[in-house]
């Protein structure tokens, strides 16, 4: 009897032991390609990466990408389908998760995270076997559609001196994985419209373009400022061959 009751017990405490004793490790390679662009990496602050159970929204693992933005030439030349656009030095989060069976996993990628005035987020799911990572040439390549736009000129806040009423707004524009745009770049200047919606004290605004000035990534615009009052500024930026849109705003105050 004592072996009839040990052996139940063994039975009952293998029947409920956790999947997670037979979980395989599972490596995972996820990248983060802006749209339009390259990959975005450390010069942007990478994306923040979080790799969750779809159906339980368990954390399985996070991190943040790394590395460079990628081949210039590869990536926006193209080549065959299902070629891989990354190479070894090309920003990336790697992880490994213990999967115990086919799992619907799920990735969210924000970012850039140096720009978190223009960061957004994607989410992406797919099944992943346990043993049989996405790790394969670009791995799981999730893409952000959006442009960095950061206000340099006013500052926030600022407070213009007495009778000055001439106001420069400046903002640089760049993709999310920080590629430069400059007038006959890959990048061309020529097809980003960037606009300032300037109000008065909550009333309604009015719109200003600004054009390229003079440095890479730089537009700009003069505005009259000349009623009293707290303006505030929203700059924002379109790349009319991808339809990506950025957003940064500010404030001043005319005395």
């Amino acid at each position: 009897m004592i072996r009839r009751g040990t052996a139940a017990l063994v039975g009952a405490l293998l029947a409920s032991a956790p999947l997670a004793a037979w979980a395989e490790p599972t490596p995972l390679t996820i990248r983060v390609l802006s749209l339009g662009g390259k990959f975005i990496g450390s010069g942007m602050g990478g994306a923040r990466i979080v790799v969750r159970d779809a159906h339980t929204q368990q954390i399985l693992a996070q991190g943040i990408t790394t590395g460079g933005t990628g081949d210039t030439k590869r990536i926006m030349a193209g080549g065959p389908r299902n070629t891989a656009l990354a190479d070894e030095s090309t920003a990336a989060f790697r992880t490994v998760v213990d999967l115990a069976e086919p799992t619907l996993l799920e990735v969210e990628a924000y970012g850039p995270a140096a720009q978190l005035q223009s960061a957004i987020s994607a989410r992406s799911q797919r099944w992943v076997l346990p043993g049989h990572g996405v790790a394969t040439g670009d791995g799981w390549v999730v893409e952000l559609a959006g442009l960095a736009v950061d206000v340099t000129d006013p500052p926030a806040h600022v407070r213009l001196a007495a009778g000055e009423h001439a106001v420069t707004i400046r903002a640089n524009v760049a993709l999310l994985c920080g590629c430069p745009i400059e007038p006959g770049g890959l990048w061309d200047a020529a097809r980003f419209d960037v606009t300032a919606q300037v109000s008065r004290d909550g009333g309604a605004a009015v719109s200003q373009p600004l054009t390229y000035a003079g440095r890479t990534g730089l537009f700009a615009a003069s505005i009259d400022a000349a009623k009293p009052g707290t303006y505030a500024v929203t700059v924002t930026a379109v790349d009319r061959a991808t339809d990506a849109v950025g957003i940064d705003r500010t404030t001043f105050i005319v005395p």
